[in-house]
């Protein structure tokens, strides 16, 4: 079979660009090997009720018609009106270490605030901290750059602030442990606190399903449960792939969002053994029989860390559930309301340590990594186990 691009993998950077794609009358077919789309952030149903993975809260938040933000522009390149999100904002998300907490929300005068407060001496540091993120341009033509954890001890004399700013970004979106560059840290920085924090009514799958109704109506080839084997490479260029049934798909165009570990090997090349799986998350989702405000918890995003450092490298043992994200759907406004009480908690995994264990023992493994993470947390939240 002959298209005009092939995508592989129906996560939502796969979803957009195939839909990108298919809206400019291109001949498109996405692949992927699970039966349901989402990748990292996707959905299940269990005994009735649902559940998200992966997302905690959609960053880089802004209200409908915000000209020149990032969601605009990528609501505006998909086709997908805003209101069709239904986002509701956080109240207030926090950052907690031993003895110190920094709340923040959508505005980000709370933020500084909370700064001012917690580290009097920092205030002058903090703002021009954010002059410098404000005016960083991000290109896509560099590579990643100088420390974070430097840049930000240029401006702060304060070794905790600088830990407590630098959790959040590592927990969303650094490539690297215990760091970021400083191109990472602005445009995450951007995204968690200067734009902000929202959660689309019903969790990812609204925004999910809305990526899959748009993609099959611009015409696009969606194949489920179909995994590729290689892709055909020739005279240095991807010119098609093959599935794991053996059926090869053709295209002058074959974009990868399997990760770069995994497209490598799929085209044949090896990546370093020490880039594959460093590190993972264990999740557990707890149901409560009441919300987490009734318990006195109102953070929507918990950042948090058990020491005061900004924890984030690959374990030595299966877990450390010493840093981590406590996300409570509940705290997002919501003209529907869940019915539930939902915490989760995710916290830093080996997955190769994980990958190693038969079925049984994987199962009793959760099983613990999960009443470790309660019991890591516990100094954080009112009594609710």
């Amino acid at each position: 079979m002959r298209y005009d691009a092939i995508v592989i993998g129906a996560g939502m950077s796969g979803l957009a660009a195939a839909l990108r794609l298919a809206q400019h009358e291109q001949r498109v077919v996405l692949v992927e090997k699970h039966e349901l789309w989402g990748g990292l952030n996707s959905f299940y149903t269990k005994g009735g009720r649902p559940f998200d993975v992966g997302l905690h809260a959609l960053t880089n938040y802004a209200p409908a018609g915000k000209k020149g933000a990032p969601l605009t522009r990528v609501l505006r390149w998909l086709r997908i009106k805003h209101e069709e999100l239904a986002l509701g904002q956080h109240a207030f998300s926090e950052i907690l270490v031993p003895g110190v907490r920094l709340t923040f929300s959508n505005e980000l005068a709370r933020l500084e605030g909370e700064v001012a407060r917690a580290f009097p001496g920092e205030r002058d540091g903090f703002a021009r901290l954010l002059e410098w993120v404000r005016a960083y341009e991000v290109r896509e033509d560099i590579e990643p750059g100088p420390s974070a954890r430097a840049l930000l001890a240029r401006f702060l004399g304060e070794p905790l602030l600088v830990e407590m700013l630098l959790l959040p970004v590592l927990f969303y979106g650094s490539a690297r442990e215990e760091d970021t560059d400083e191109q990472t840290f602005a445009i995450l920085f951007r995204a968690v606190f200067l734009d902000g924090l929202s959660r689309p009514e019903g969790g990812i799958r609204r925004l999910l399903n809305l990526l899959i109704k748009r993609l099959k109506a611009a015409g696009a080839e969606l194949r489920m449960g179909q995994g590729v084997r290689r892709i055909l490479v020739r005279d240095g260029r991807a010119h098609g792939i093959e599935l794991e049934n053996g059926e090869e798909l053709l295209a002058p165009v074959v974009l990868s969002s399997a990760g770069r570990v995994e497209t490598l090997r799929l085209a044949g090349r090896t990546a370093p053994t020490s880039e594959v799986g460093r590190l993972s998350f264990v999740e557990s989702i707890w149901v409560l029989d009441r919300t987490p405000a009734e318990l006195g918890h109102g953070a929507a995003t918990s950042f948090y860390s058990t020491v005061p450092h900004a924890l984030y490298r690959r374990p030595e043992g299966r877990i450390d559930a010493r840093s981590g994200v406590i996300s409570s759907p509940n705290n997002f406004a919501s003209s529907k309301p869940l019915p539930e009480g939902i915490l989760r908690i995710s916290v830093l995994a080996d997955h190769a340590r994980w990958m190693a264990l038969l079925e049984p023992e994987y199962l009793r493994a959760k099983q613990e990594a999960a009443t470790a993470a309660a019991e890591a947390v516990r100094t954080f939240l009112p009594e609710w186990r």
